[in-house]
């Protein structure tokens, strides 16, 4: 059974940083790509940042410069950095792993910026 646990969400002030953590288990995901979603009260889920096992990254317009995604195949775990950290980006955080066709999410880890 295939299983994505975030952790690392949590209450931050703007400006502040966060760094969240998705470890994965049940399936090896190096041939594949992890990465992070968000979605925000009211909003549809949006694509943050993912990473190959090859080490190629995307990263939204909106987060770049601000989040670095990095991975660590050895641990099957994905994490994303963030720092800047700003109102609008508070919202549930998930993390995604796909391989062999298939996409696997985990549980979500929440994400609130506020002072």
């Amino acid at each position: 059974q295939v299983q994505l646990v975030e952790s690392g969400g949590g209450l931050v002030q703007p400006g502040g940083s966060l760094r969240l953590s998705c470890a994965a288990s049940g399936r090896d995901f190096g041939n594949g790509y992890m990465g992070w979603s968000r979605q925000a009260p009211g909003k549809e889920r949006e694509f943050v940042a993912r990473m190959t096992g090859g080490g190629s990254t995307y990263v939204a317009d909106f987060v770049k410069g601000r989040f670095t995604i990095s991975r660590d195949l050895d641990k099957n775990t994905v994490y994303l950095q963030m720092n800047s950290l700003k109102p609008e980006d508070t919202a549930v955080y998930y993390c995604n792993a796909l391989t062999s066709g298939t996409n696997y999410w985990g549980q979500g880890t929440q994400v609130t910026v506020s002072s």
